[in-house]
């Protein structure tokens, strides 16, 4: 029981020196606690890719086992629920491409509206598009950079960003996010119409 909550109010970095250092039982313990904490995570990550329940937890369990097994190419120089993220967003990504398109066989292909929007359209969402990047990629830091990535393009929760980032300030990613949208509209209303 005390070794349960030794293991419970260690920090990541602990467990991980606790798992490489320590003999075999004790970094099993470890290694159990550190990844307990992320395995809902790394379910829900890989939830919003494939969309399936039981996909989802083939693949975080795959993902989970590939991480195990790969800890010792983990170098620290990022926390690990970053690099945990990593392994999961690749995992992901070829989870995706392997499953290919999903195919409906009885479809009327007819009966299915075109997607795409008119010419003009697509112009305008692209040239919006390459101002916000170039707007970013010219007024934010590259964790800024990141914090809006992991919201707004992986739809990560601002809690979790907080951690994966390791943000320490009082507001957490919540007030990083806030300052990058601030650069960005100020930015923008400087620029001409």
């Amino acid at each position: 029981m005390i070794e349960a909550a030794r293991y419970r109010n260690a920090s990541d970095a602990e467990l991980l020196q606790l798992i490489h250092l320590a003999p075999d039982g004790e970094a099993d313990g470890a290694a159990g606690e550190l990844f307990g904490r992320y395995r809902l995570r790394v379910y829900a990550w890989c939830r919003r890719y494939v969309r399936d329940h039981e996909q989802a937890l083939d693949l975080a369990q795959e993902v989970l086992m590939t991480a195990w097994r790969s800890l010792d190419t983990y170098e620290g120089r990022a926390p690990f629920g970053g690099w945990l993220f990593t392994v999961t967003h690749h995992a992901c990504l070829r989870a995706v491409r392997r499953r290919g398109p999903y195919l409906v066989e009885d479809a009327d292909l007819e009966a299915i509206p075109d997607p795409r929007p008119d010419a003009a359209a697509s112009l305008e969402d692209e040239q919006a598009r390459n101002e916000l990047i170039a707007l970013v990629r010219e007024h934010l830091d590259p964790v800024e950079q990141r914090a809006l990535w992991l919201r707004y393009g992986e739809r990560m929760p601002v809690e979790e960003i907080t951690r994966v980032l390791d943000v320490r300030t009082a507001s957490g990613a919540r007030g990083l996010l806030q300052t990058a949208k601030r650069k960005l509209r100020a930015a923008r209303d400087r620029r001409p119409a």
